[in-house]
């Protein structure tokens, strides 16, 4: 027995600390664990009769980032004084940090407590063992961050050399060296459709909501690297669309993650970095969903669906064709939309943003219909000489096109089958008098027949709805594409449709309005670097469905004459004819002002 352990010590408490730092060294490293639980024998051989073993802490680091239960409530003890040592198989055990370390030392220092690993006992009151004691707390948080440095180059360089697989996103499994696609058929289906499907529509969201809207799932990789089927998410095709994987690349270090303290609590957070960030990326090191230039293309769309000062942003619903396309000659802003008329359905353009960011004058503003239509005309007059080939292609691939919703539900409904069969073997081989079990699987097998029963009624549903469907034919296809314009005013087309095939064709447009000559001047910048020129009449407000209004030049005596005798024919045809000639005289005219004084005559608005 030790000099140092003396009587006070034997009458009180011993305790003994039994920590490991991870879940995984919990369940794997179990002689550790019988090594550190040994530690009664050895305080029993000291002397000491009551001994209390605090074991909350396994699965828990000392680095100081998380709360330990048990380190708490061991300090709590100690500082009451009834605990006359504690003890751990090593003193690391205690503490890798040195506000722990230092405050349990200081502690045992003050109410006479010692501290007893497998080699030797500290008293915290001598010197030299407090000295010891210190240097040893120094010692274990440098190894600490020692091994930490170590295994995380070692990650990092086997990163960059594309062999550190940590886990394998969905349609994947992992091989010996590298990611592999995932055998099952109806997996490796659905994520190829994902990307084929958002090249038909352009957007992350647009793609959710199809497969929302016909009712089909998408897999997902759980923590423990399970695949399981689930209704699709606006995160869970994001992830698929923006992962290198899919195009057979290697990629690491795409997020960065810190720890910030919100009221003395650690709270985790992470963000997506830049490619020119990431610490490996290394294409064609496994077989890809798609190839690297169209992952590439669909990046470049996700990023040209945000809305800035130099991008349109996704494509809406709305009735402007040219939304995020205009740009003011003036200033450079991008022109905003504003719809007017009684159902708000009448698009004008507007040079606003100076005014709502700064307070300036506004700069332009034209009506959106006519400048649309010229628009058009002009795209439909470039694309003319292709729509014959285009509708030769469009004819052909609607015949050999394929239904992929119904290949989907075929899928599933295989899957669906087996899963039925797999319950049936299972209710086989149970004993029919264990009806705790039999049951249960009975209830399984029941659901999974109901499964294959609503997949069969979608199936026959959606073939029905596609045999009353009227497929084109090549004629017709010929027909269409030699009036393009039926096609586009089409109330049936897409709105959405146009402004991709649009923005396909069209840079972006520079805008301005001469007020002097009443045009709207047009710069269309193609995309293939040609420049156009259009101006256009700029549409006064007296112009009524199109018609240019009437224009009557006279002189000012006439003006008046031709007023006065117009208030007379609306006080003897009545209201209906009041009210017409105050709709030709508005702008200041009025018919008390014409009637009453007709020296405001002069007053009169301006005459085209």
């Amino acid at each position: 027995m030790s000099d140092k352990i003396r009587s006070q010590h034997i009458a009180r408490k011993a305790l003994l600390y039994v920590r490991q730092s991870s879940s995984y060294q919990v369940n794997h490293n179990l002689e550790s664990q019988k090594l550190q639980y040994a530690m009664q024998e050895r305080l029993c051989g000291l002397g000491f009769q009551d001994i209390e073993v605090i074991d909350e802490d396994l699965g828990c680091s000392a680095a100081g980032t998380v709360t330990r239960s048990g380190f708490e409530r061991m300090v709590a003890q100690v500082c009451m004084g009834h605990i006359g040592a504690v003890a751990a198989r090593e003193v690391s055990r205690f503490a890798r940090n040195s506000r722990e370390w230092q405050q349990l030392v200081e502690v045992c220092r003050l109410v006479d407590t010692l501290l007893i690993d497998q080699e030797t006992v500290y008293d915290p009151r001598q010197g030299n063992d407090r000295l010891l004691l210190g240097l040893k707390g120094s010692l274990n948080e440098y190894e600490l961050d020692l091994l930490r440095q170590r295994s995380l180059e070692a990650r990092r360089q086997k990163a960059k050399r594309g062999e550190l697989i940590v886990a394998a996103p969905a349609g994947y499994v992992k091989g010996e060296d590298r990611l592999e696609k995932d055998p099952d058929r109806r997996i490796q289906e659905a994520v190829l459709l994902v990307f084929t499907k958002f090249q038909e529509v352009g957007s992350v969201r647009q793609t959710l909501l199809w497969f929302l809207e016909h009712d089909l799932q998408l897999p997902v990789k759980t923590v423990d690297g399970d695949t399981r089927w689930k209704r699709p998410q606006y995160q869970t095709v994001h992830r698929i669309l923006t992962n290198p994987a899919y195009a057979g690349a290697y990629a690491y270090g795409r997020t960065e993650h810190s720890t910030r303290y919100e009221e003395g609590m650690p709270r985790k957070a992470s963000r997506r970095k830049a490619r020119q960030q990431w610490l490996s990326l290394i294409p064609n090191t496994h077989e890809g969903y798609i190839t690297w230039d169209q992952f590439e293309r669909v990046q470049l769309a996700i990023g040209e669906n945000m809305r800035g000062r130099e991008q349109s942003g996704a494509v809406q619903s709305g009735s402007a064709l040219l939304c995020g396309l205009l740009r003011c000659r003036r200033c450079g802003r991008k022109l905003m939309v504003q719809y007017t008329g009684r159902q708000g359905e009448i698009p004008r353009y507007c040079c606003i943003r100076g005014m709502l960011d700064t307070g300036q004058p506004k700069c332009i503003t034209f009506g959106g219909t006519a400048v649309d239509e010229a628009i058009r005309d002009e795209l439909l007059r470039v694309v003319q000489p292709a729509a014959v080939e285009s509708a030769i292609m469009a004819s052909e691939e609607e015949s050999h096109q394929q239904d992929v919703i119904l290949e989907a539900l075929q899928r599933d409904l295989e899957a669906a089958r087996y899963c039925v069969q797999r319950a049936q073997k299972q209710y086989d081989l149970t004993d029919p008098e264990n009806r705790l079990v039999a049951q249960e699987l009975e209830q399984r097998w029941n659901a999974a027949l109901q499964q294959v029963t609503d997949l069969e009624t979608r199936m026959d549903r959606h073939i029905q709805s596609q045999s009353r469907r009227i497929r084109p034919s090549r004629d017709e296809f010929l027909k269409l594409a030699s009036d393009l314009h039926s096609v586009w005013d089409s109330p049936s087309a897409d709105v959405r449709l146009k402004k991709r095939i649009i923005r396909t064709l069209i840079h972006e447009i520079v805008a301005d309005v001469d007020g002097q000559a009443g045009e709207v001047i047009l710069v269309i910048h193609w995309k293939g670097g040609v420049h156009t020129e259009l101006r256009l009449a700029r549409r006064r407000r007296q112009l009524v469905g199109g018609r240019q209004p009437f224009v009557f030049r006279a002189d000012q005596e006439h003006k008046c004459h031709l007023a006065r005798s117009l208030v007379g024919s609306t006080q003897r045809d009545g209201a209906g004819t009041i009210s017409a000639c105050a709709s030709l005289l508005r702008r200041g005219w009025t018919i008390l002002a014409v009637s009453r004084k007709p020296s405001l005559c002069p007053l009169v608005p301006r005459v085209l």
